[in-house]
C-alpha cells in the first residue's frame, strides 16, 4: 500500500489511464526583428482564443457545481491579464527576437521555478495555474491537439503528475472512477473541483511511489485515508468493493431523510437550512430537505458578468429564490467581495494581506451607489416571502448603524416610487471576526439576529489560513478559544433576546452536534451536501446525552481532547441507517 493524502472522499477499483504530461519541448527559435510585429499578432491572437476557451469551460462547469467551485477560472483569465506575466513574455519576443510560443515558455519556467522556491504550499499550488494557462496558450500558438482521454465507454482511474483545472473541467464524471496524482494536496484547485464532482482522489504520491504507476494497471484509491494500492489481491479488491458498496448504499438510505424532520430521540428539533450561491444550489438544498436558505451569497450574482448586476437582474434572482422557499426563510447577505473574491470590473487595491483588507461591509459603505442599489433589489424581494437581510464582517457598531441609516433610505424611495416591500425586514449580521464577539452585547441591540460564520472566525480567532498547508494543521475549530467565543455570542443573543444560528464548516460537521444542543442553538446552515448526514446523526442522537458530553468539552484545555470525545461519541451514538428511516417514516405518516 502507497500512502498519500486523502484529497477528496470515496473509494475507487479499476484500471489505470495514466495522462502524458501536458508540456512541450520546443526548439530555441528565433524571429527576424523585422518580423516581431507578426509574432506580437500571434501572441495576442493566442491570448484571445484561450480567453474565449476559458470562458466556454468554465461556463460548462458551472452548470455542473454551481457559480463558487467554478470561479476557480478566474484565476485563469487574471493571469492573461496579469501585467507582469504579460509583460515578461513581451519582453523576451521584442529583446531577444524568439518567437512567441519560445516567450511563454520560457515565461512559464521562469515564473513555476519562481513559485516552487517558496515555502507556502498554497503559492507552490498556484504554479499549477500558471503552467494550465500558459499551456494552453502554448496549445493554441503551436496548433497543437488536447491530450485525448480513453473512450467513455471504459471507465478508469485517471493517473497524473498534477492535473490542471482545464483537464479535469474535460472529464466525463460519470466515467472516471478516480484520480491519482504525484503531486498537489487538499488546497489544489483540482482537489476543490474533484470533491465538487464527487470524484474520489489521492494526492501527493511522488515521494512514497518507488515504480511509476502504468496505463493498465489495477488500483484501489482510498480519498478519505490517502492510499493507493497497484495490483491488490482478490481479498483486498472484495474488502474495498464491500466498503464502496456501504458508501453508496448510505448515500441512497440518506436521501429517504430528505421529508423527514431533524428531531433527536427525544424530541428536540433542528432547522437545518442551505447555504447556497445560485438557483441551481437551491434546487439541490431542496432537494435534500432545506429548511429555507441560511445564507444566500449574493457576490456569485456579480461574478462572470463585464459590469455591476442592475437593481432589476438583482431583484428577479431573488425573488425567484423566495419564491421556489414558499413560507421558510431566505437570509440574503448583501455583497462579499475583496479577500480571495474578485470582480473583472471592479478593481480592488493590492494589498499585502487582503483578508484583513477591503472588503465585504467596508467596500459597501464606501461604494454607496452598489450598496443601496442592492438594499433596493432584496426589499423588492423581500415582498414576496420571508427575507431577512445579512451584513458581512462586521467588526463595529457605527458599521451596522451606517448600514442600517442607508437602508432606511433606500426604504424611503421605494415608498416614495409606490413599490411594495417589507417595512419591518429583519436585520442581521455575521460574526465572524473576534472584535464581533468581544462587542456582541452592543451588536445585539442594533439588529435582529446573529450568524455565526465558522469558518472565518475560526480562522481570524487562530490567525491560521486554512489554505496554507505549511499551518493547516493548525485549524482546529474546536480550539478552547473558538468554543469560547462561540458560547460568548450565543450569550450575548440570548440576553437579547435575538436569534441566533451557526453556519460553515462546523455546522455541517455531524461531531458538533451536542455543542449546537448545548448552546440551544437550533438553527443550523450547511451546504446542500452536507444536509443530510447532519439529520442522519440528529435523528441518533439523544439530546439530554448529548449535552453532558458537550459540557465537558467547554472546560478542555486542548482542541484534541474535544475532537477526541465528540468523535468517539459521534461513533458510538450511530445505528443503523436503514432502520431509522424506517422508523422515522412511519411515525410522519
Amino acid at each position: 500500500m502507497i500512502q498519500g493524502i486523502g484529497a477528496a472522499a470515496g473509494v475507487a477499483i479499476g484500471k489505470a489511464f495514466v495522462l502524458p504530461n501536458w508540456e512541450w519541448s520546443l526548439p530555441d527559435t528565433q524571429v527576424n526583428p523585422v518580423d516581431l510585429a507578426k509574432e506580437f499578432e500571434r501572441l495576442y491572437e493566442g491570448i484571445r482564443t484561450s480567453k474565449d476557451e476559458i470562458e466556454f469551460i468554465k461556463k460548462e462547469f458551472r452548470e455542473v457545481v454551481g457559480p463558487e467551485e467554478s470561479s476557480i477560472f478566474d484565476a485563469h483569465l487574471a493571469i492573461l491579464d496579469d501585467p507582469v506575466f504579460m509583460s515578461e513574455i513581451r519582453g523576451i519576443i521584442e529583446r531577444q527576437y524568439k518567437a512567441a510560443e519560445v516567450a511563454v515558455k520560457e515565461a512559464i519556467d521562469h515564473f513555476v521555478a519562481m513559485f516552487d522556491l517558496l515555502d507556502d504550499e498554497y503559492m507552490k499550488e498556484r504554479a499549477v495555474d500558471i503552467k494550465d494557462v500558459g499551456n494552453r496558450l502554448l496549445k493554441h500558438l503551436l496548433g497543437a491537439p488536447e491530450v485525448t482521454l480513453p473512450s467513455d465507454t471504459q471507465p478508469y482511474i485517471l493517473v497524473a503528475k498534477e492535473l490542471s483545472p482545464s483537464q479535469l473541467a474535460h472529464l466525463n464524471p460519470t466515467y472516471v472512477l478516480g484520480i491519482v496524482t504525484m503531486m498537489g494536496g487538499k488546497t489544489s484547485h483540482s482537489s476543490i473541483m474533484a470533491r465538487a464532482l464527487g470524484i474520489p482522489l489521492v494526492a501527493g504520491l511522488e515521494n512514497n511511489l518507488s515504480n511509476p504507476i502504468q496505463t493498465g494497471d489495477m488500483l484501489v484509491i482510498d480519498g478519505d485515508t490517502g492510499s493507493v494500492q497497484i495490483h491488490p489481491d482478490e481479498v483486498t479488491i472484495n474488502e474495498y468493493v464491500t466498503l464502496r458498496n456501504k458508501q453508496h448504499k448510505k448515500k441512497e438510505q440518506l436521501e429517504l431523510l430528505a421529508t423527514v424532520d431533524a428531531v433527536t430521540k427525544d424530541g428536540v428539533n433542528l432547522r437545518l437550512a442551505g447555504n447556497i450561491s445560485s438557483v441551481k444550489e437551491l434546487n439541490l438544498a431542496l432537494k435534500y430537505g432545506a429548511e429555507g436558505v441560511g445564507l444566500f451569497r449574493t457576490e456569485f450574482l456579480y461574478m462572470d458578468r463585464s459590469s455591476f448586476p442592475t437593481e432589476d437582474e438583482q431583484f428577479e434572482v431573488y425573488k425567484q429564490v423566495v419564491e421556489k422557499v414558499g413560507s421558510n426563510m431566505v437570509v440574503i447577505r448583501s455583497l462579499d467581495i475583496g479577500g480571495d473574491k474578485h470582480l473583472d470590473y471592479f478593481q480592488l487595491p493590492e494589498e499585502q494581506n487582503p483578508f484583513l483588507g477591503y472588503r465585504a461591509i467596508r467596500i459597501s459603505l464606501n461604494r454607496q451607489d452598489m450598496f443601496k442599489t442592492q438594499l433596493t433589489a432584496i426589499l423588492r424581494a423581500s415582498a414576496y416571502g420571508n427575507v431577512k437581510l445579512m451584513f458581512p464582517m462586521i467588526s463595529s457598531v457605527e458599521e451596522v448603524q451606517a448600514a442600517k441609516a442607508l437602508l432606511e433610505e433606500v426604504k424611503a424611495e421605494l415608498e416614495l416610487r409606490g413599490i411594495p416591500f417589507n417595512r419591518n425586514i429583519p436585520v442581521g449580521i455575521m460574526i465572524e471576526v473576534p472584535a464581533a464577539v468581544m462587542i456582541a452585547d452592543l451588536l445585539a441591540e442594533e439588529v435582529d439576529f446573529f450568524s455565526i460564520g465558522t469558518n472565518d472566525l475560526v480562522q481570524y480567532v487562530l490567525a491560521v489560513d486554512r489554505m496554507n498547508e505549511q499551518i493547516a494543521h493548525m485549524y482546529h475549530p474546536y480550539h478552547p478559544a473558538v468554543l469560547r467565543m462561540i458560547r460568548m455570542t450565543v450569550e450575548a443573543a440570548r440576553n437579547a433576546k435575538i436569534d441566533i444560528s451557526v453556519c460553515g464548516e462546523m455546522a455541517a460537521d455531524e461531531r458538533s452536534l451536542p455543542l449546537w444542543l448545548e448552546l440551544g442553538i437550533s438553527d443550523l446552515s450547511m451546504s446542500p451536501q452536507a444536509l443530510l448526514k447532519v439529520k442522519h446523526r440528529t435523528l441518533n442522537t439523544l439530546a439530554i446525552d448529548a449535552t453532558r458530553v458537550a459540557k465537558a468539552c467547554f472546560h478542555h484545555r486542548t482542541s484534541s481532547e474535544t475532537e477526541e470525545i465528540l468523535s468517539a461519541y459521534a461513533q458510538k451514538s450511530g445505528i443503523t441507517l436503514g432502520t431509522n428511516v424506517e422508523t422515522k417514516e412511519k411515525a410522519s405518516s
